[in-house]
């Protein structure tokens, strides 16, 4: 399997599972288009359009930084050209930028409503949809989402159903899509992880403790990649989870993927919306 010569999409990848996802396809020789805002460093957040693009360019892969807030169509859509003008298509979107408040209704001003659904769901429908034209040149066009499985239980929305609407709009683009895109030859998948991982957005939200009981954003990276060497047309409208994928790639050991060596899986902490009836892995 390889993305050498493919040409992915990724909107905020400046850090986190979006970088992460970037360098394992840049180490095939793939071209990566970072869309993101953050062309100057976040006070609390480590990594820029700039230090991912270096990140990039040394696994292998080239690399095209594009100041982007997905919010605005004007601009999705200028860096989608700029990506073609630069790399001549695009084979893969990756709607990895998401906002998060985890708080509940009055805790939740419509400011940070807005944002979340803008960025969330609003953004992956926009940078989808305007990617589209551009895939269906593609010999292998993916369309790949981090955000979960559709599971409706009332305890995922009732503590923070801002974030949760925002979160499942995007899961429902790839419900959507999935059939929509299937005449086109398009694939269109969700990806979430099993557990938490660890990642500076996690850091601010749970501290050390919570880095400690993650898996590393690799974790994320080679299910990705996994699933965008799948062809497109046998594989589409799946909502995937990120151990469940490599483990039927083949994927025995998965300590590697700890963010502290010799941690028991068990003590990992399960990430948000993950269903009480997953599988379990195979041993």
């Amino acid at each position: 399997m390889s993305l050498k010569g493919k040409t992915l999409f990724i909107t905020g990848g400046s850090r986190g599972i979006g970088l992460a996802i970037a360098v394992r396809a840049a180490a095939d020789g793939a071209n990566v288009a970072i869309a993101a805002k953050t062309a100057e460093p976040h006070p609390k957040l480590e990594g820029t359009i700039y230090s991912a693009a270096e990140a990039i360019e040394k696994a292998g892969g080239r690399a095209l930084p594009l100041v982007c807030d997905i919010r605005e169509e004007d601009q999705v859509l200028a860096a989608i050209a700029k990506t073609v003008e630069t790399f001549g298509g695009i084979d893969a979107c990756i709607n990895n930028a998401s906002a998060i408040s985890l708080t509940g209704t009055m805790q939740t001003d419509m400011k940070r409503y807005d944002l979340m659904n803008q960025i969330n769901a609003r953004g992956t429908y926009l940078v989808g949809r305007s990617c589209i034209p551009h895939l269906r040149k593609s010999d292998n066009p993916h369309i790949l989402s981090l955000s979960p499985p559709l599971d409706m239980s009332v305890k995922w929305f009732a503590p923070h159903v801002a974030y949760s609407t925002a979160k499942y709009g995007m899961s429902l683009c790839t419900l959507a899509w999935g059939q929509e895109l299937r005449s086109m030859g398009i694939a269109a998948n969700s990806l979430w992880p099993r557990t938490a991982i660890a990642t500076a957005a996690i850091k601010l939200i749970g501290g050390e403790e919570l880095m400690r009981l993650s898996r590393k954003p690799e974790i994320m990276a080679d299910a990705a990649h996994v699933i965008l060497n799948k062809p497109a047309s046998g594989f589409t409208g799946n909502f995937c989870i990120d151990d469940l994928v490599l483990s039927e790639a083949g994927v025995r050991d998965f300590s590697k993927y700890l963010a502290v060596p010799g941690m028991a899986e068990s003590q990992l902490m399960p990430d948000f919306f993950v269903p009480d009836d997953l599988p379990t892995l195979p041993q």
